[in-house]
């Protein structure tokens, strides 16, 4: 499993893991708030701005591969509320999303895992109190930050394997074994970890 730092150098990479996350935590606090679909246009060019103006077209081009996995989902929104009468809400549903998730691997492609973690474990230090250990939680973020890659690789694989036996676009025929294929990785690494002895 691969880590989503990108190789190519912008002003973020220099920039505190704890800044970063506290401005994302905010940004994506904004788009919850902006209701209707054309102001999310503005929160959306922002970001996109930001991976031009950081990394150039070859750091925005990384990013946009790496959207490919929530596009299916976006469509299935976006057509699930345009089907109920309420399109404005799905475009503004399907906006919110491709937003926040730009915006998160701007974060992680410009942030090392160890320094995520690092943050992760000491916001989640009151915690242990209560019995949540912060290293178990940090754990937890890095995992799901790793298998990223391992999943757009899965959908990008299914996607081929529908291309080759359909003329259709894959669109949300793929999402049932990608989730299944997530279920089964999450499986095999919960099992590793036990042997280990990381987790219980």
């Amino acid at each position: 499993m691969l880590s989503l730092l990108s190789p190519v150098e912008t002003p973020f990479h220099r920039l505190p893991a704890g800044t970063k996350l506290l401005a994302l935590c905010l940004f994506t606090a904004l788009l919850v708030v902006i209701r209707a679909p054309l102001p999310l246009l503005l929160p959306l060019g922002l970001v996109a701005a930001l991976y031009l103006w950081g990394g150039g077209w070859r750091f925005a081009r990384h990013g946009l591969r790496l959207m490919r996995p929530i596009l299916p989902f976006v469509v299935l929104v976006a057509a699930w509320h345009f089907y109920s009468g309420n399109p404005r809400l799905g475009a503004a549903i399907a906006l919110r999303l491709v937003t926040g998730v730009a915006a998160a691997n701007l974060f992680t492609m410009t942030t090392r895992l160890s320094d995520i973690v690092a943050v992760i474990e000491r916001l989640a230090a009151p915690l242990a109190r209560f019995g949540l250990p912060p290293r178990a939680l940090g754990l937890a973020v890095a995992l799901v930050i790793r298998f990223i890659p391992v999943m757009a690789e899965r959908v990008a694989r299914l996607t081929e394997a529908w291309r080759a036996r359909s003329a259709r676009r894959a669109g949300w025929h793929i999402v049932l074994p990608a989730t299944l294929g997530a279920l089964d990785d999450a499986e095999q690494v919960a099992e590793a970890l036990r042997a280990r002895g990381d987790v219980r």
